[in-house]
């Protein structure tokens, strides 16, 4: 992938965020491609794993019966833009807004396959080894080796300053691996639900629960 490419693709539009099911929306990011432009390093990845969210309905969600607090806020705007949140006061986990403004849903990107600036991407991680799995595996691995952090809470999503999407593939729903969300288990029921989505086969992905 060159970065003429990354640089000239146009990002996915609003209308894309906006829409109401965020159990589809999931879906149809696995393959597209997630750009970053951050500290002067242009990066890029597939995005290979996801999981929905939906504050309306799901008790896994931080905004569960319109929760707003200071981290949730973001999480009501019009969809298209980060909710980026600490996890364990350590890993930045980047999540992106969905839905109609006054809705808080939302995907986490968990997993991606490196497509451009290795290099900048392991020397965030401190990863020298070109096939450790562990760079891009998992929601915190992969937003540390894009650059992302809580500093980019609330950003757009659309107009190609830091962060973000373009589209590349679509994944056929037979190499959709459908499953049960990553530590939700607080959630009741909810903890059940099969909205953690992967593409079948694929390396990158985080290990399975």
């Amino acid at each position: 992938m060159s970065e003429d490419f990354l640089r000239l693709a146009a990002p996915l539009p609003c209308q894309f965020y906006q829409r109401s099911d965020v159990v589809q929306i999931a879906q149809e990011l696995l393959g597209k491609v997630l750009v970053t432009y951050i500290e002067g390093q242009l990066c890029a990845a597939k995005i290979v794993e996801t999981e929905a969210y939906c504050g309306a309905t799901d008790k896994a969600c931080h905004a569960h019966m319109n929760r707003r607090t200071k981290r949730t806020e973001i999480m009501f705007a019009a969809g298209g833009v980060a909710y980026v949140y600490l996890c364990y006061g350590i890993h930045s986990l980047f999540n992106i807004v969905t839905n109609q403004e006054g809705n808080a849903d939302a995907v986490l990107i968990r997993a991606g396959e490196p497509l451009y600036n290795l290099p900048a991407m392991r020397q965030r991680r401190g990863i020298s080894n070109l096939d450790d799995f562990r760079l891009t595996a998992g929601p915190g691995a992969l937003a540390k080796a894009m650059g992302i952090t809580t500093a980019h809470y609330g950003v757009s999503l659309t107009d190609k300053t830091a962060i973000w999407i373009i589209d590349f593939e679509s994944v056929s729903p037979e190499y959709i691996i459908k499953s049960p969300r990553v530590g939700v288990s607080y959630a009741g029921e909810d903890a059940l639900l099969p909205w953690r989505f992967r593409i079948k086969g694929n390396k990158w992905c985080s290990p399975a629960k």
